[in-house]
């Protein structure tokens, strides 16, 4: 951990903080110095061998006579059967930082792609894809601590997770699944890999050269990585989210008619054990009147927000200073204990009279909400803490979960008259989930949107959402407080 600084409103606070590290590692190959990997610190013999092995250098573990690995002086001696080409020309690569080859894999004498080894043998449900790719948000671990980190996986075509790596560069990951499936005897033929990074004619080739069958990424694909894909007869799958993907090479293989919807296991039912709370609160003064109160589908702006949250938990609150403005809601209502601060006394009120020991708290003025993402936080709620979504403009803790262990901190922030929701982050546990696994469920990040001036309002009532995307900012109000 190192000390940082985040400038907010006018200050600069220090903050503990993990950072990306940077590892250059001196291939030696039979006596020669051959590269400098730039890479993360970790499992450095799996990407030594899965380095050489995609050179073309080795392709089995028998072609080893040493591989050794020294941490301390970031120096690897390797020794194999095989002689070094007498002269080596790199080849930079569009990886992260710029990646190092000295040829392409998966392409032939004349720069042609060549046919994968792999070719599937048995046709693929998306929903192996969409497994794939959840587990892979799931395991990113450095990625959620500390930002900077791409991420790979290799499964089955039964959604099955066999090998999983991380690196700061993509190129690297692809290395280290190669590495460890050949010092593990695993074969890679037949199988689908899903990647964080954006899918590169070298990671095609790669991909090619291990007999992949399919490539799947959160992101996009290089015109050149479909051309050699399509020739090579993998299947190219690139923006993996929200139950949605583009196919861009070979989508014979794919076999909708067995999918089924993506259902992850709290996707149905009531989540046992967290509290829904709605947030009603604030003057509503660019509206001109309670926009919790205001006409939406049938009925008032607020019932549709319950009617959703109703769907997710047994138990469902809502916190407002006028309960009687909201007799026409079948739930209890609750009062702020510390009147006039905001929404932070909003989500103190939720959790202090929450029947559970969490709660997820969220806003009256938000009418996107996404069912799927709001069970994914739930069924991860920490009671000790807080677990909080990311955007691309930051955390939003009026779409979070919150645990009761958070009421000690929350009372003494508002007791110290602090009404920012984030000022009592310090003095618990607080669980990030980035934009990336956000992005899964809801890419456009309408979840987060709310509803604020007259005009926001009837562009909502006259369904043009492609509107709300370029100007309209979602005001996060929520930072300084909207309820109570």
């Amino acid at each position: 951990m190192k000390t940082i600084h985040i400038y907010s409103n006018g200050r600069l606070e220090e903050k503990q903080s993990g950072i990306v590290r940077e590892f250059p590692l001196v291939l030696h190959v039979n006596g020669r110095e051959i590269a400098t990997l730039i890479a993360s610190p970790h499992d450095l013999r799996y990407l030594v061998a899965g380095f050489l092995r995609l050179q073309g250098f080795v392709s089995s573990v028998d072609d080893f006579h040493m591989l050794s690995v020294c941490d301390d002086f970031g120096i690897a001696n390797v020794r194999i059967k095989a002689e070094l080409p007498e002269r080596l020309k790199p080849i930079l690569t569009s990886g992260c930082g710029t990646g190092i080859t000295f040829s392409l894999p998966g392409m032939d004498g004349r720069g042609e792609a060549v046919p994968s080894p792999g070719r599937a043998t048995r046709r693929v449900a998306p929903t192996a894809i969409f497994r794939l790719m959840d587990e892979l948000a799931r395991r990113a671990d450095s990625y959620k601590s500390h930002g900077g980190i791409h991420s790979a996986a290799v499964g089955g075509a039964d959604g099955t997770l066999l090998l999983y790596a991380e690196d700061l560069g993509r190129h690297n990951t692809l290395d280290r699944i190669a590495g460890e499936a050949l010092l593990k005897g695993i074969d890679l033929k037949g199988k689908i890999l899903v990647t964080s990074g954006r899918v590169s004619t070298e990671l095609a080739g790669k991909s090619a050269h291990l007999g992949l069958a399919v490539i799947a990424s959160r992101t996009s694909p290089t015109d050149m990585a479909v051309t050699m894909c399509a020739k090579a007869g993998i299947t190219l799958i690139g923006y993996v989210r929200g139950g949605k993907f583009n196919v861009y090479a070979c989508p014979e293989v794919l076999d909708t008619t067995a999918d089924v919807p993506r259902t992850p296991a709290f996707a149905t039912g009531r989540i046992p054990g967290v509290t829904g709370v709605i947030l009603a609160g604030g003057q509503s003064s660019r509206m001109g009147s309670n926009k919790a109160l205001l006409p939406y589908k049938g009925g008032r702006f607020i019932e549709a927000i319950h009617r959703q949250l109703s769907e997710i938990f047994d138990e469902v609150i809502l916190v407002t200073n006028n309960p009687e403005q909201y007799d026409f809601l079948p739930c209890r209502k609750v009062s702020d204990l510390y009147p006039g601060m905001g929404a932070l006394a909003g989500i103190h009120a939720g959790l202090h009279h929450a029947a559970n020991q969490a709660i997820f708290a969220v806003a009256c003025d938000m009418p996107y909400l996404n069912s799927n993402l709001i069970r994914h936080l739930a069924s991860q709620a920490d009671v000790g803490g807080v677990l909080i979504p990311e955007s691309p403009t930051g955390l939003e803790p009026l779409h979070a979960v919150y645990g009761k262990g958070c009421l000690a901190a929350i009372e003494a922030t508002l007791l110290s008259g602090q009404r920012r929701i984030v000022s009592f982050f310090g003095r618990t546990n607080v669980n990030r989930v980035n934009a990336g696994q956000v992005a899964t469920f809801d890419p456009n990040f309408d979840t987060f949107r709310n509803i604020n001036t007259p005009a926001d309002y009837y562009r909502l009532r006259d369904g043009e959402r492609s509107d709300l995307h370029p100007d309209f900012p979602g005001d996060h109000a929520d930072v300084v407080g909207t309820a109570g």
